[in-house]
């Protein structure tokens, strides 16, 4: 895989381990630096949150991410997203992350189509 630029991407969550606060209402948007990657995530239950990532050779994302939920709780961990090509040319990231409290788990996040 060429490398990806992340920068200006919009994503949204497809599949989530459980139903936790991270749906498919919540929507993530990505910025890029040469290999650092930053971005924001909201909705749903997801009051407001931040990511800041390292690109690896590999093209996978290195992160640590935080948000706010709706209950006034903070929830933060780290994640390793792995890229995926689809077929028509949008990104989706396979995650395993895990939380500073303990919990781990994996999900899906797609970028959105182009909007016409």
């Amino acid at each position: 895989m060429t490398d990806i630029s992340y920068d200006g991407k919009w994503f949204v969550g497809v599949v989530n381990y459980d139903d936790g606060d991270l749906t498919k209402d919540v929507t993530f948007h990505y910025r890029q630096t040469g290999n650092t990657v930053w971005g924001t995530f909201q909705g749903g239950r997801v009051r407001f949150g931040t990511l800041l990532a390292d690109v690896l050779q590999n093209n996978q994302l290195k992160m640590i991410w935080q948000y706010l939920n709706v209950d006034g709780q903070f929830v933060s961990g780290e994640c390793l997203s792995t890229p995926e090509l689809l077929p028509d040319g949008r990104l989706r990231l396979a995650e395993t992350w895990s939380t500073v409290d303990g919990p781990t788990g994996t999900s899906v996040i797609e970028e959105k189509p182009a909007q016409l």
